[in-house]
């Protein structure tokens, strides 16, 4: 989190001395990093994520802990620069206190020049508990602040801005982490230097003005120089900033994923010698919410072009700062854009995520849905609490402004919704009402005076500014949160019941995959109901709902194995549905980001990405779900209509046939058609459900003109109801220099094929249906040079074998 454009000075990241305040721990800790990680490396605890350890170190974040190192000076003019301080911690300088903070999403700068002396100098952490911390708060307000108990095991976390999810959440482990997350240095007091450089986007046609403002220290009177696209503009320092407008014609545009070329430019910026750098994005995005006969839309419309937004929702990449780096991040990105996504929903209980993050985002052409960090819970509003929001607000918002891919700056997650959750806001609404707006307004006005041009939502979901109604189950304006499949256990046909404008979260869970579950429980353990799959389990009635739904769909598994397997196909199916369906309705529906790309521990959760970045079946099957052309089945009375929907540029033209598939492979056809396919979605054939035998299901496929093809099954009763055959699926292995290629061919239908490797490494496909005498190839890439063997499951074989 450290800003760019700094003067040069001394690193102190690196190796620190990690004590706990009463002496019994002694240790190395990486900063930046996490004290927990630190102490697993040196031996001191157990690995906090195998089996139940982590209700044995919740001690951690009940004690007081200092990190230390020592730092040799010659120059004592010089400040301490820190950010992401987790949480409450005080900073000593020589034993003399020099900074108390408690905001781990800011960055300090302290003047040491006081403190300082020649030669050695010690400089010491000390991060306090967090949940004394808490605690102590909440008893000092004059009014309860409720906290999500649903979510949060170690109470009282809403009343520090921590990252929410620390205090656990039902997808995360609750250790309450502390450590730095961002950088430590120190920088010669006085020098100048760059601490902002901002950004606007004026397009016109075949023209854009890039504004800038630059706002600096120490540095009045001097020339800014700005360089963009070969154009150059310059100005004077005055009062700390500096204006200047560069006008690029003929610009070549950025565009999200799958829409157009991800183009950056350089915009270099020197100022008396000292320089900043940023990679820009030529863009505009606009948040389209107009009044219409359903209540108002609601989406992206970038550079001119309404845009369907197409991803999931983010959470941190670890729940332990020490194990999150650039480079896996950057894995977890890359995965959603080869899955055909283009928006990424930073989400609200996390933290603002590095500048490497929107680096990459940037580069992958992720749109980024940006919530502020607040999320399911009340928070204060007093005064110490706002002042410190609006400067986090402040900091981040100038921090992240210029990125191509920050599409949207979102108030909160789901704080209007609990409103209702507690009986202190259920009984003094009014109270709880004001309080949380005065939050909301502080959050908005101190964005808007960074970035008056940014698109702002108050809340997620939300209905709109000044309408706090239930955004859960408010269908016709807004964004909405459609939670009803999982938490009250409806049919996965109940996602067509509803046509949201954007519906930011929605899910269902599965067990993560045999490779992660071996990371953290024994064959002893692998059972539904053993403790250690139970304490890896965080929804309360997580485990009991996915059991119940696999009673509804499938033929019970008979191993742990095909569990798995069955609990990942189900989850695939739910979000497939929900999906296709809703891209099907374009474009009275807009966008859909269901519920969650990664996880930040091996857990059962709504992630289509395991703890580590291998992809579920829900990933593999959103790589087709979310495909620019596509073909989808929508049952509509007595008939079943093949619908298409093209999120490309231009128009494609769809060719769709559809035959009647028997369970011994055998078809019958049903029909042929073609479409030409705009921004809108588009009948092309329609199959009356009477045309469909008792065991056969529709088998369509489709060619697009732009070189796309697919194919789909669609079965109109639970897949238990079908006698299927044992497939027979040959397997032929291929080494092909380091590639493995794996072909198979079925003699009967299978459905959900899928592969899994003994070894790390991508599969190109998965979940696949495979048609009698008709081979398909999988590849497979390990990530380290191992001879993988492969285990093949299929729908047959989990349940009827």
């Amino acid at each position: 989190m450290t800003p760019k454009g700094r003067s040069d000075g001394t690193d102190l990241t690196g190796a620190w001395t990690l004590t706990d305040i009463n002496g019994d721990y002694r240790c190395d800790v990486m900063l930046p990093g996490d004290g927990i990680t630190a102490l697993h490396a040196a031996g001191h605890i157990p690995d906090p994520y195998w089996g139940r350890n982590e209700y044995d170190l919740r001690w951690i974040g009940e004690r007081d802990w200092v990190v230390r190192r020592d730092v040799t000076l010659t120059d004592m003019a010089v400040d301490l620069v820190v950010s992401g301080v987790d949480t409450v911690a005080t900073i000593r300088w020589n034993g003399r206190v020099v900074l108390r903070c408690d905001n781990v999403h800011r960055s300090f700068r302290i003047d040491l020049s006081d403190v300082a002396k020649p030669g050695k100098n010690t400089v010491e952490i000390t991060f306090h508990s967090p949940v004394a911390e808490g605690a102590k708060r909440q008893v000092a307000h004059p009014f309860p602040i409720p906290y999500s108990t649903d979510n949060n095991p170690i109470p009282n976390g809403n009343m520090l801005r921590k990252v929410q999810c620390d205090f656990g959440w039902d997808w995360n482990i609750a250790l309450t982490p502390f450590g730095v997350g961002g950088g430590i240095r120190l920088e010669p007091t006085g020098a100048p230097r760059i601490d902002a450089v901002l950004v606007q986007q004026t397009h016109s046609d075949g023209h854009v003005a890039v504004d800038v403002t630059v706002n600096a220290a120490f540095l009045d009177g001097e020339t800014v120089r700005a360089r963009l696209c070969d154009q150059t503009a310059s100005a004077e320092i005055d009062g700390g900033k500096a204006f200047v407008r560069l006008s690029i014609k003929n610009p070549d545009l950025w565009w999200p994923n799958g829409q157009g070329p991800q183009t950056l430019h350089d915009l270099e910026i020197d100022a008396g010698g000292v320089t900043a750098h940023r990679r820009l994005g030529l863009r505009n995005i606009e948040l389209v919410t107009q009044p219409d006969t359903a209540g108002a839309s609601f989406g992206c419309r970038v550079n001119g072009r309404a845009v369907f937004a197409k991803g999931a929702n983010w959470i941190p990449a670890d729940a332990l700062q020490g194990n999150i780096t650039d480079a896996k991040t950057r894995g977890l990105l890359q995965s959603a854009a080869d899955a055909h996504m283009n928006m990424i929903r930073v989400w609200g209980g996390g933290r603002y995520e590095p500048d490497s993050f929107y680096d990459a985002c940037d580069a992958l052409g992720l749109m980024v849905w940006q919530d502020f960090m607040f999320a399911c819970s009340i928070y204060p509003s007093d005064d110490a609490f706002l002042e410190n929001v609006t400067a986090e607000v402040r900091e981040n918002t100038a921090r992240l402004q210029h990125h191509a891919c920050l599409a949207l700056w979102c108030g909160d997650n789901e704080l209007v919704g609990s409103l209702d959750w507690f009986p202190e806001t259920r009984d003094n609404r009014d109270r709880y009402l004001v309080n949380y707006d005065r939050l909301n307004r502080t959050i908005e006005t101190a964005m808007k005076s960074v970035d008056p041009a940014a698109n702002w939502w108050p809340s997620s979901p939300s209905l709109g500014p000044m309408d706090f109604r239930d955004g859960w189950h408010v269908d016709g304006q807004g964004d909405m949160h459609f939670w009803s499949v999982w938490h009250e256990g409806r049919d996965f046909d109940h996602y067509r019941d509803v046509t949201p404008r954007f519906c930011s979260e929605f899910g269902f869970q599965s067990y993560p995959s045999m490779s992660a579950i071996r990371t953290f429980a024994a064959p002893e353990d692998f059972n539904i109901a053993a403790p250690v799959l139970e304490s890896h389990q965080k929804n309360a009635g997580g485990n009991a709902r996915i059991a119940e739904t696999m009673f509804r769909y499938f033929r019970w598994p008979a191993q742990f194995e095909d569990f798995v397997y069955l609990s990942q196909v189900q989850q695939g199916i739910a979000i497939k549905t929900a999906v296709t369906h809703w891209r099907s309705l374009k474009p009275q529906c807009m966008g859909t980001l269901y519920w969650q790309l990664n996880d930040t521990w091996p857990v059962c959760s709504w992630a289509s990405l395991d703890h580590g970045g291998n992809w579920k079946l829900l990933h593999h099957m959103a790589r087709d779900f979310y495909n620019p052309v596509l073909v989808t089945a929508v049952p509509m009375g007595d008939g079943i209509v093949l619908r298409g929907v093209n999120d490309l540029a231009d128009r494609v033209d769809v060719f769709v046939t559809a035959v009647a598939l028997a369970m011994d492979g055998s078809t019958r056809d049903l029909g042929k058609a073609d479409a030409s396919i705009g921004s809108d979605a588009v009948d092309v054939l329609t199959v009356q459900a009477g045309d469909l035998g008792a065991q056969e299901m529709l088998f369509f496929a489709w060619t697009g003109s732009d070189g796309t093809s697919g194919s789909d099954i669609y079965a109109p009763h639970p897949f238990k109801h079908y006698a299927l055959n044992a497939p027979d699926i040959a397997m032929a292995v291929a080494d092909q220099g380091g590639v493995w290629q794996i072909t198979l061919t079925a003699q009967k239908p299978a459905f959900f094929v899928s592969l899994e490797a003994s070894t790390a490494g991508r599969f190109d496909r998965n979940a696949v249906h495979l048609m009698p005498d008709t081979p398909l190839t999988f590849s497979f890439v390990p990530e380290r040079g191992d001879t993988p063997a492969f285990t093949l499951r299929d729908l047959h074989t989990a349940t009827m074998a």
